[in-house]
């Protein structure tokens, strides 16, 4: 059987020092993973507002989906959903006014907050090197998209 060396892109480059046979997490694609207690709903928010296209998962486990980069997110129905109180999955954009207001017109409410360190103004919060704008899914997941200024 061929370890991750041999089957890698014979482009990447190894670390050095890297252990035989350790798998290289740095270079695969990455998932989230987004609870949903009403899968039908928070397919509806992801699709339609949002505008996603969803890839069924095998057995009928979620709903797949692809943005940017490689990169993708899992959505799969449980009781858990919406009881993180962190930002669950961003999005970094280009132009964040724009991605602002062209999800206000989808209908998206950017939460408003104001406490030590961190204020928004009409949606938006500027910190060091980043300017981020924060909503809700359907099952009360924490969003966000950002845009770096520096």
């Amino acid at each position: 059987m061929k370890g991750p060396r041999e089957l890698a892109d014979p482009g990447v480059r190894w670390p050095r020092g890297e252990k035989k046979g350790m798998l290289m997490l740095q270079k695969l694609e990455s998932m989230a993973v987004l609870p949903a207690k009403d899968l039908a709903r928070a397919r509806a928010f992801y699709q339609d507002t949002l505008g996603f296209e969803a890839e069924e998962m095998p057995g009928g486990d979620g709903v797949l989906y692809r943005t940017g980069g490689g990169t993708s997110f899992l959505l799969y129905e449980t009781d858990n959903a919406g009881s993180a109180k962190n930002t669950q999955l961003s999005w970094l954009s280009e132009d964040l006014d724009a991605e602002v207001a062209d999800l206000r017109g989808r209908g998206v409410v950017f939460a408003e907050y104001d406490f030590p360190g961190l204020k928004t103004e009409n949606g938006i919060a500027t910190t060091e090197g980043m300017r981020t704008a924060w909503f809700l899914d359907t099952e009360g997941n924490i969003l966000a998209v950002s845009e770096r200024t520096a």
